[in-house]
C-alpha cells in the first residue's frame, strides 16, 4: 500500500475496518460536502497533490507563465452594451475578484480606453467580509438606468441580486434586495420583478431550481409577491424571460422547463397567461419588429403553414403567433446555428453558422416578403462567437478566433451588413511553425468524426508526440477552435500536440449530431472518442505511452468513462468537476435536471446502460488503469464534488495511484479569481510533462 494511502486510512478509518475486499460503498462523510472530516479528507489528498505536482521544477514556471497569460492587461475587454455604453467586468493582478467599469464606445474603439470604475468587487468584498463573484447583470429595458447586480459567495450557482443605479453609480438604497438563491428575473417595468427563487419549503424542483414565478412589486418584501405561474416539481426549472425590440414591443414569457430539452412558453399578457404554440424542443430567442425568432430543435409541423425541419430559425408574429411561421434559416446536412449565438439588434439579427465546424456570421433583416440574409465578411477557417448584440442599436460584437488565430472583436452594424476588426489580441505564445490540420477518424458504427490537429509543421510520424485529446460530446453544445495562451505556452511551445475531437452528443452539425449520443444511444459517444484516439496512434502521431485525455463536467464524465473502459489507450487522464456515479447522479446537486440528457434509474432499460457505463462502478481491482488527475470545486452548486470524492475513495480502496485536488472556492466554472485559475492550468500542466514527457 502507498504511503499516502496508510496515513490517509489511518486518519480517516477506525483499525478494524477490512483490508482485504474492501466495501465499494463510498463513506457518508464524502457527502457533508463542507464538513469536518470531509474537509480533512480533501486537505490531506490536496496536500499529496501540491507534494507531487508543486514540487516538480517545472510548476513554477508553469505557473508563472498561465498567471501572466490570465492577467495580461492587453487582452480584450468583453463588452456588453448598456444604456449606449460599454461595459466590462475584469480581473488583473490589482483586481482579485474584479471591476466592473464603463466607457463610452468611441474610447472603447481606441487603443487606451478611459474606463471608469462603476464597481470594485474587491472593495466591496472587503468592506463586507465576504468573498464575492460576479454573476452578471439584469438592466430594466429600454431605459436601462436600473440593474439587478448578481453576487455570488465563493462562485456557486446560488446568488443575491441587488439593485443598482447606472446613472448615481450606487446600490439604490431601499430599493430591490433579492437574498441568496437560485433564481431568474426580469424586469417586468421600472418598479416591477418577474421572480423565479427559492420562495420557501416545496418551491423548488428535484432539480433545486424554482418552480414558482411570481410577480414583486417596488416596496413590497418577498412574501408579499403575487403568484403568476405555478409549474410542477418535477420541472427541471420554470423562469421568466423577457423581450424588448428596436421599436418598443415589449412581450414577457414564462419558460417552463418540462425536462432539459423540452418547455413550455406562456405569454404574460393583461389577460393573463396565454400559450405560446411552439414544439417542446424549441428555444424563443428573441424579439424583432414584433417578431418572435425561434431555434427548432425538432421537426415541427405548425398549425398553419408547411411544415419545418429541425435545426431551423423561424420567426412568429409575437401578436398573433398561431398564423403561418416564417422561415429565416434552413441549415445544410453539415451545418449548425444554436440558440445562444443569434442576437438582435434594432433592425434585424445576427448569427453565427457553422458549416463543417468552420464559423461564419450571417444577418437577417425582416422585410414584408420575409427574411433578407447578408453573409458577413470575416477571416476564413476559424471559431466566430457572437459575444453581444444591441436590441437599441444596429451594433453588434463577434469574436473570432482560432487555435493559432490570437482573438480578434469586431463589430457589426448590422442595417449595412458590415463587420469591422476593432480590436486585436497580440500573440501570447510563438506559433510559427504550428499548424492545424482537421482529420476524420471512423467510429464503430461507420461514422465519420472530425477532429482538429495542432502540432509542429515538422512533427515527426514516429508515435513519440507527447498528445491531448479532448471533447465534450453532451448537451448540443459545440466544440470549436479556441485561442488559448495557456495551451500554447504550456504544451503547445514544449512540442505537445493538441486534439480537440468533434464526437455525437454535441451540436457541431444540429439536433440530429446531438440525438445520436443522448440517453442509451451515449456509447456512440465513448465510442467516438475512443476512435479518434485509435486513429491518432495508427497515423503515428502519438501512441499510447504518450497519448493523455482531458475533459470537464460532462466532458469528465467522458474522461471518467474512457478511463474505465479503455485504460490501455491512455497513459494520463484529467477529469475535471466531473460526473462519475451515474447510478446516483439525479440525487446529486442539480442532476436531476439532466435526466433528459442522461437517462433515468426510473425507467429499467436507461437504469441498465447508466449502470453499466458508470465510472465509479465500473472500477475494478486488478486493471491496470492510468494515474489520473481529477479536479473539482467544493463551491460547485451544480454537479458538486461528491462524484470527485467518491471515485477518488474507490480508487483508493483498490490501491490505484491518482492525483486529487478540490479548490476551495470557484463553483462549477472554477473562475472565482486568475490566481486560482493559473494554479488549476499549472498543476495539469506539470501532470501532464510527468506522465507524458518524462
Amino acid at each position: 500500500m502507498h504511503l499516502r494511502h496508510a496515513i490517509l486510512l489511518a486518519l480517516l478509518w477506525p483499525l478494524s475496518a477490512p483490508a482485504a475486499t474492501p466495501d465499494p460503498t463510498p463513506p457518508d462523510f464524502l457527502t457533508e460536502i463542507e464538513g469536518k472530516q470531509a474537509l480533512d479528507w480533501v486537505r490531506a489528498h490536496n496536500q499529496h497533490a501540491f507534494d507531487v505536482l508543486q514540487n516538480d521544477p517545472r510548476y513554477a514556471g508553469f505557473h508563472a507563465d498561465a498567471l501572466a497569460v490570465a492577467e495580461a492587461r492587453d487582452r480584450i475587454p468583453t463588452p456588453r452594451l448598456i444604456g449606449g455604453r460599454i461595459y466590462n467586468f475584469w480581473q488583473d493582478a490589482t483586481h482579485r475578484h474584479g471591476v466592473w467599469r464603463s466607457v463610452d464606445l468611441a474610447s472603447y474603439r481606441s487603443a487606451s480606453p478611459a474606463w471608469h470604475t462603476v464597481i470594485d468587487l474587491d472593495a466591496l468584498s472587503a468592506a463586507e467580509h465576504a468573498n464575492w463573484v460576479w454573476k452578471g447583470v439584469v438592466c430594466e429595458e429600454p431605459a436601462e438606468r436600473r440593474c439587478l447586480v448578481g453576487l455570488s459567495e465563493g462562485g456557486e450557482d446560488a446568488e443575491t441580486q441587488r439593485e443598482f443605479d447606472l446613472q448615481t453609480g450606487t446600490f439604490v438604497e431601499g430599493g430591490f434586495v433579492l437574498p441568496r438563491s437560485k433564481q431568474s428575473v426580469v424586469w417586468e417595468d421600472r418598479d416591477t420583478l418577474l421572480l423565479a427563487r427559492d420562495w420557501g419549503a416545496g418551491s423548488l424542483t428535484a432539480s433545486g431550481y424554482p418552480f414558482i414565478v411570481k410577480r414583486l412589486r417596488r416596496g413590497q418584501a418577498l412574501d408579499q409577491a403575487a403568484e403568476v405561474m405555478r409549474g410542477a416539481p418535477s420541472d427541471i426549472s420554470d423562469a421568466p424571460e423577457l423581450m424588448v425590440d428596436g421599436q418598443g414591443h415589449r412581450l414577457a414569457l414564462i419558460h417552463r422547463g418540462l425536462t432539459f430539452f423540452t418547455a413550455e412558453y406562456r405569454r404574460v399578457t393583461p389577460n393573463g397567461l396565454l400559450p405560446l404554440p411552439l414544439p417542446p424542443k424549441s428555444v424563443a430567442i428573441a424579439l424583432v419588429a414584433n417578431r418572435l425568432a425561434v431555434k427548432l430543435d425538432q421537426d415541427w409541423q405548425p398549425s398553419a403553414g408547411p411544415a419545418l425541419p429541425a435545426g431551423s430559425l423561424v420567426s412568429l408574429d409575437a401578436d398573433h403567433p398561431e398564423a403561418a411561421p416564417e422561415m429565416i434559416f434552413r441549415p445544410g446536412p453539415r451545418q449548425s446555428v444554436e440558440a445562444e449565438s443569434v442576437g438582435a439588434t434594432r433592425n434585424g439579427l445576427v448569427a453565427v453558422i457553422y458549416d463543417e465546424v468552420r464559423g461564419g456570421a450571417v444577418t437577417f433583416t425582416p422585410t414584408a416578403t420575409g427574411w433578407r440574409q447578408t453573409r458577413l465578411k470575416l477571416p476564413q477557417n476559424v471559431a466566430v462567437t457572437l459575444v453581444d448584440s444591441d436590441p437599441a442599436s444596429d451594433t453588434a460584437f463577434l469574436q473570432v478566433t482560432g487555435f493559432l488565430t490570437p482573438s480578434q472583436l469586431w463589430q457589426v452594424d448590422q442595417a449595412a451588413g458590415t463587420a469591422t476588426e476593432i480590436k486585436s489580441l497580440p500573440a501570447q505564445f510563438d506559433a510559427s511553425g504550428l499548424v492545424v490540420e482537421q482529420q476524420e477518424a471512423t467510429s464503430t458504427d461507420g461514422t465519420r468524426i472530425p477532429y482538429f490537429i495542432v502540432h509542429r509543421r515538422a512533427m515527426k510520424l514516429d508515435g513519440a508526440n507527447p498528445t491531448e485529446l479532448t471533447a465534450y460530446g453532451g448537451f448540443a453544445v459545440s466544440s470549436v477552435p479556441t485561442y488559448s495562451g495557456a495551451i500554447g505556452r504550456l504544451w503547445l511551445a514544449k512540442g505537445g500536440v493538441y486534439v480537440l475531437a468533434n464526437i455525437r452528443g454535441g451540436g457541431e452539425f444540429g439536433p440530429a449530431w446531438h440525438e445520436a449520443g443522448r440517453k442509451t444511444n451515449r456509447q456512440r459517444v465513448f465510442d467516438d472518442f475512443a476512435a479518434v484516439g485509435r486513429d491518432l496512434i495508427a497515423r503515428h502521431i502519438t501512441s499510447t505511452r504518450r497519448l493523455g485525455i482531458r475533459g470537464r463536467s460532462n466532458g469528465g464524465l467522458l474522461m471518467g468513462v474512457e478511463f474505465t473502459q479503455h485504460p490501455e489507450l491512455w497513459r494520463a487522464v484529467i477529469i475535471g468537476v466531473p460526473l462519475l456515479d451515474m447510478r446516483h447522479f439525479e440525487t446529486m446537486a442539480a442532476g436531476a435536471s439532466w435526466v433528459d440528457e442522461y437517462g433515468s434509474q426510473s425507467k429499467p432499460d436507461e437504469a441498465a446502460f447508466l449502470d453499466r457505463i458508470s465510472p465509479l462502478q465500473a472500477l475494478r481491482p486488478g486493471v491496470a488503469y492510468p494515474e489520473p488527475f481529477i479536479f473539482t470545486s467544493t463551491k460547485d452548486d451544480r454537479v458538486g464534488p461528491v462524484h470527485a470524492r467518491r471515485f477518488a475513495w474507490r480508487l483508493d480502496q483498490l490501491g490505484v495511484p491518482f492525483l486529487y485536488y478540490e479548490d476551495t472556492e470557484g463553483g462549477h466554472a472554477g473562475t472565482a479569481n486568475l490566481d486560482e485559475i493559473a494554479h488549476e492550468q499549472a498543476l495539469e500542466a506539470t501532470y501532464l510533462a510527468q506522465r507524458l514527457r518524462d
